[in-house]
């Protein structure tokens, strides 16, 4: 069933359980920002969505955005005295964006159904011990990955109690991968497929980092100013 969310687009991808501070500067985002501090969009949640690249919804509408974002639950919020927001949000659901509204409200609103996991033979064949196996090979990529792109005192392990359909996502968020691997992650509904495919991610971003002999750029607050709006 559809439902309808205000629409965020952004220059990264969010995913489920993971953290996202915003600096909110432009007016029509600042009033979605007190409207949901207000209520009057429920729950405190919008959506969150990737913007192509070379792309602007603004200009490109619907297909100026990737069809798969993640809502966005607003924990924190404070408000400068000139008037923009620091907020930290954290993803929630994941969707399929339908349709995009940009004349009912000063900010764009979607139309959404959301997306569950789906069970495939994959994610059923073996059961708990194949995926015990897959959740300790991807936490072993990540851990090659940090240790390879950053300083031991810049990362930290997963609390062990993750779980497994909420683990590539979280490991995903500590590194430094491509907005189209983002979204590949965003998009797989299968959590064996997706741990499997944040496995191969980050193995291949770390060979890639040991063969150039560089590290990523440090992971910085998102701002507005990272998206098209």
């Amino acid at each position: 069933m559809a439902e309808t969310v205000p629409v965020f687009p952004l220059g990264t991808v969010l995913m489920p359980g993971t953290l996202l501070p915003l600096h909110i500067f432009e007016p029509r985002y600042r009033q979605l920002t007190i409207d949901l501090v207000t209520g009057t969009v429920p729950d405190k949640e919008f959506g969150v969505v990737a913007v192509r690249e070379g792309w602007t919804p603004d200009d490109d509408g619907r297909d100026g955005l990737h069809s798969v974002g993640c809502t966005a639950e607003l924990r924190d919020v404070r408000r400068l005295p000139d008037g923009r927001f620091d907020v930290v949000t954290r993803g929630a659901r994941r969707f399929r964006l339908l349709e995009l509204d940009t004349e009912s409200k000063p900010y764009l609103m979607g139309s959404v159904e959301f997306l569950p996991d789906v069970e495939t033979d994959a994610d059923s064949a073996g059961g708990d011990e194949l995926t015990r196996m897959l959740c300790a090979a991807a936490r072993a990529a990540h851990r090659r990955y940090c240790a390879t792109a950053w300083k031991s005192d810049d990362w930290s392990e997963p609390d062990v109690d993750i779980a497994p359909d909420r683990l590539p996502h979280v490991l995903a968020a500590d590194c430094l991968l491509p907005l189209t691997d983002r979204q590949a992650l965003l998009e797989q509904t299968s959590p064996t497929q997706r741990l499997r495919l944040v496995r191969l991610l980050l193995a291949r971003e770390t060979g890639l980092l040991t063969q150039l002999r560089a590290v990523p750029a440090p992971i910085t607050t998102y701002s507005v100013e990272h998206s098209a709006n």
